[in-house]
């Protein structure tokens, strides 16, 4: 059987792997120049860092799904880091996140005294909370909507409080709002808002302690040139600068797709596109039209700097004083925030290849509107004001240590092909999570699946490799 896969992110690329071990001749079909798609280094210089993921959770999860394709785990070297990241608070003050339950708790002793049992009580109900989510609709597919909606589920759905959005949660466990927030904001990695993904996404900032935070040497993107590797090793074709203009969809069934080079029959078809993105390839004027929610944006800075900032940890989180105000400008109001969280990842402090001996580099993100309500013309007069906020914060001297800075906005992200702008799928709200969400037999045609951060179980480098198997499955079900 023939399987053409459209796109050669993470998802498409180890879904290819996982039908070869199958015994499926899978090509892939990607319209860039290289693999990878947010998974990819900036590079100049002899500089290189990190695109688009930096936070490494679910080791175990990456390592179950490389084992499957055929990956001998020593290709993949981890460093776990902990401290996990330090909360940089504008009077100065900091709160350091530990996987070390006992350090852990001083930490909070010291910074929120009388909170420790509160966290001690989460950390209990959430590990309860992930085996049993994890297993309930983690590891499920949901086609058939009904699958999800059994007599068990609810139940669980209930039991895990699921009706909750992740921020109402976390304030039944914790008094003060600066630890709600550091309990929170881990939404943001899939381009969440606190107060609206639902509470089955607490798991996230669980995880961070159950599995910790890690660190691939060499950088997240380093994981494509090892999947690049055995996807030559398993003879899966890959056709790069191959432009997809169109499914080939007579009556029900998708036969195949058309490229700039022509057409390409297959056996089945993948898409790994960002899903809403899917509507332009078909043409059928009976195609389902349905409107998404994107996820949040990012303004992006990635400086080469002239030094390391070695009183700096690899992940820190320059919080606000009104950290709720600053989510509802991303995501209610669609506004820049001018005293915004500031996300810093400078991995030159554990990793030295990265640049020139005795030089850095560091990413800035800072969590911004998606869609077009931000007009980006200026830019770089925002990028300065962010440097000024980080120079006076914890980057002592960093304007004049930039050697060379580029600047990604959401504007950027939606000329890539990532919806609206949105650096993360579509927003993992209730009415687009579980069986609500894209799945990955998402229409009515047979053939046609899809993969990637905006189908179900969602977004997130593991959450996409589990939604890969999950496909795998589904294409072995029928």
């Amino acid at each position: 059987m023939t399987i053409g896969i459209v796109g050669g992110g993470i998802g498409g690329m180890l879904s290819a792997l996982l039908l070869s071990q199958k015994g499926y001749k899978v090509d892939i079909h990607e319209k860039a120049s290289s693999l990878g798609g947010r998974l990819a280094f900036i590079e100049k210089d002899g500089f290189k860092i990190d695109k688009g993921p930096t936070i490494v959770l679910l080791p175990e999860m990456i390592y179950e799904f490389l084992d499957k394709a055929g990956i001998p785990r020593e290709e993949v070297e981890m460093v776990r880091c902990d401290p996990l990241y330090r909360m940089i608070y504008p009077n100065g003050e900091t709160f350091t996140k530990t996987s070390d339950i006992d350090k852990q708790l001083k930490e909070i002793n010291r910074m929120f005294p009388g909170e420790e049992q509160h966290f001690l009580s989460y950390i209990e109900d959430m590990r309860e909370r992930f085996i049993k989510g994890k297993a309930a609709f983690l590891e499920r597919s949901f086609v058939k909507r009904k699958d999800f909606f059994t007599p068990s589920n609810i139940k669980l759905l209930l039991e895990l409080k699921a009706y909750q959005s992740v921020q109402s949660q976390v304030s039944d466990y914790f008094k003060d709002e600066r630890l709600q927030d550091a309990f929170s904001l881990q939404t943001l990695y899939i381009g969440g808002n606190p107060s609206a993904s639902p509470a089955l996404y607490s798991l996230v900032p669980f995880s961070e302690y159950e599995h910790g935070i890690w660190y691939i040497k060499g950088g997240y993107a380093s994981l494509i040139t090892v999947l690049e590797k055995h996807l030559h090793l398993q003879n899966i074709s890959v056709h790069l600068e191959s432009n997809v203009e169109e499914l080939l969809i007579d009556g029900h069934v998708c036969k195949g797709i058309r490229t700039s080079s022509g057409e390409h029959y297959y056996d089945k078809v993948v898409y790994n596109g960002d899903f809403p993105m899917i509507k332009h390839l078909i043409k059928d004027v009976k195609a389902p039209r349905k409107k998404y929610k994107a996820s949040s944006g990012c303004l992006l800075l990635y400086m080469g700097l002239d030094r390391v900032y070695e009183n700096a940890d690899v992940h820190q989180f320059f919080m606000t004083d009104n950290f709720s105000s600053h989510m509802k400008d991303v995501f209610q109001s669609g506004k820049l925030t001018d005293q915004p969280a500031i996300y810093t990842f400078h991995p030159s402090r554990i990793d030295e290849t990265l640049a020139p001996p005795g030089k850095g580099v560091l990413y800035v993100l800072i969590p911004v509107p998606s869609g077009e309500s931000i007009q980006w013309d200026e830019k770089e007069q925002v990028a300065s004001r962010m440097i000024e906020l980080l120079e006076s914060r914890g980057f002592p001297g960093l304007r004049e240590a930039i050697e060379w800075m580029e600047i990604r906005t959401p504007a950027d992200a939606e000329v890539e092909g990532l919806y609206k702008g949105g650096s993360f799928g579509i927003a993992p709200t209730l009415t687009q999570s579980g069986a609500f969400r894209p799945q990955v037999k998402p229409f009515k045609y047979d053939n046609l699946y899809a993969v990637g951060a905006s189908i179900h179980p969602g977004g997130g480098i593991p959450i996409v490799m589990q939604g890969a198997d999950l496909l795998v499955k589904e294409i072995e079900r029928v």
